[in-house]
């Protein structure tokens, strides 16, 4: 199936975007299964009306734009999620404040994974707020930063 990039497609979204009041994230081509799949959030987080919402508005601009060259697909749209990992400085800004969990390559004294609340980042580095006090970790040591789970 030939296809249009992401980069045109979600430029093409962007008023979906503004008008459901969503941030697209991300989005990718499963070709496989045929389909598109485009991850969002918002400030007052993502539910199913929300998701719903944004597919409709987007579904609509897709129509316009034929981003697979009239062949059919699934346009599937999805929150983040509890484990989405914390790559860039979007996702870091997005989750400033929060509970993280960090998983580290190597062990930094002994331990290999932390928790705590994200109070700051740079291009090299991250600080989080733990029970024995603030650690900084450079983000290219850490294998995955993600929300902590709260049960």
């Amino acid at each position: 199936m030939k296809v249009k990039p992401i980069a045109e497609v979600l430029e093409y979204l962007a008023p979906a975007a503004e008008e459901t009041g969503v941030e697209i994230v991300d989005a990718a081509w499963n070709m496989r299964e045929r389909s598109l799949t485009i991850w969002i959030d918002a400030e007052e987080g993502v539910d199913l009306n929300l998701c719903e919402r944004f597919h409709h508005a987007a579904d609509a601009l897709l129509d316009e734009l034929d981003p697979t060259f009239g062949a059919a697909y699934t346009l599937n749209c999805s929150s983040l999620g509890l484990d989405w990992p914390i790559k860039t400085d979007r996702d870091f800004l997005r989750r400033l404040h929060e509970q993280v969990e960090v998983h580290l390559y190597a062990p930094v004294d002994g331990k290999k994974e932390y928790e705590g609340e994200l109070l700051s980042f740079n291009e090299e580095t991250f600080t989080i707020l733990t029970d024995k006090g603030e650690r900084t970790f450079e983000r290219a040591k850490a294998a995955k930063v993600c929300l902590a789970i709260q049960v």
